[in-house]
């Protein structure tokens, strides 16, 4: 009976951390790069899995971006991805700059950082 109720617990268990809260924080951006003729108007659309979460607010001629805006996939889960794509507003048509892509993991909270052609984005995640 006790090797029944640890084996229930178990899966329980399991069923709760596999969809949790995963939330999204701490989004900021260093040396982003804009079209040659202006300074950029970043802004971020935030994704889970194939869930879009919506985005950041615009901030104007800042290449060293910091945004307050955090996120939350209520049905976010290990495995899942999150992808974060920097985008440039412009007059026509706004211009993306980059994507940034990250595996949740396990019962962690975790800072990740992308290396991209116009510039780095940095955040945080946890579940």
């Amino acid at each position: 009976m006790a090797s029944l109720c640890s084996t229930l617990l178990l899966v329980l268990s399991a069923l709760y951390v596999a969809a949790a809260d995963l939330q999204v924080w701490g989004i900021r951006g260093y040396g982003i790069k804009g079209d040659m003729l202006s300074k950029p108007d970043p802004y971020v659309k935030v994704y889970c899995g194939s869930t879009f979460g919506g985005m950041t607010e615009f901030k104007t001629s800042d290449p060293n971006p910091i945004w307050s805006t955090s996120f939350r996939f209520p049905d976010g889960k290990v495995g899942n991805f999150l992808k974060l794509e920097l985008w440039d507003r412009d007059l026509l048509f706004d211009n993306r700059l980059g994507t940034c892509k990250a595996m949740v993991k396990q019962n962690t909270s975790a800072k990740v950082t992308c290396s991209m052609r116009k510039g780095e984005l940095e955040f945080y995640y946890g579940l």
